[in-house]
């Protein structure tokens, strides 16, 4: 399916039914997106992710950074973590994302795969924490990843390759439909940052 051919020029949506997907392809120059990798890699605060499964403590080889408009508490996994205020370059970025989205976010998670061994299982973004139904801007840095859509009910599948400084929005019923994941493969050597900015919910 070719994401950009419409008559009207604008973005087509991924999905063929029950949410609304837009991949708008590298939204900044390589320059620049070199510049906000290099950046992100030195300034960011990374941990490693962890999760409770099966009643055990998990940590992840992946490392992840939360940050927000306040110190705010968001659980996924069974783990709660706190939000640390934005540094001047994810202001940058979420204006950037804002702009290109046409949507509002006030927090942003980040996730760091250090190479193609790291990925993410099939899950999808419906957390009580935040807005239902609320826009998810995934800005992805580094290497080139596959990331794939399964439909919950049909098991139809759908895969973008998500190039470095390029924008990918889910929003609708997307997360209530799909999941979504980035599949582990051997093929590539090199890291990945992706951040995903979201809208927590005032509550």
């Amino acid at each position: 399916m070719d994401l950009f051919e419409s008559e009207t020029g604008t973005v087509r949506n991924l999905l063929p039914c029950d949410g609304v997907v837009n991949y708008h392809g590298p939204i900044m120059t390589r320059g620049e997106a070199d510049r906000f990798y290099d950046a992100l890699m030195s300034e960011i605060g990374w941990q490693h992710d962890q999760a409770i499964m099966f009643g055990k403590l998990v940590v992840t080889k992946r490392k992840v950074a939360w940050y927000a408009d306040w110190p705010a508490s968001y659980t996924y996994s069974k783990i709660t973590k706190t939000a640390q205020l934005w540094t001047q370059t994810l202001l940058e970025l979420r204006g950037l994302v804002q702009r290109h989205s046409g949507e509002e976010y006030n927090s942003c998670l980040l996730n760091l795969y250090h190479d193609g061994s790291e990925g993410m299982a099939w899950h999808s973004d419906a957390e009580r924490d935040l807005k239902r139904d609320g826009a998810i801007g995934s800005l992805s840095f580094g290497a080139e990843r596959k990331f794939a859509l399964k439909h919950k009910r049909s098991k139809e599948t759908v895969s973008k390759a998500l190039e470095h400084g390029s924008l990918l929005v889910m929003k609708g019923t997307t997360q209530t439909h799909w999941l979504h994941r980035i599949p582990p493969t051997k093929t590539i050597l090199s890291a990945r940052i992706n951040l995903t900015f979201r809208s927590l919910s005032p509550s």
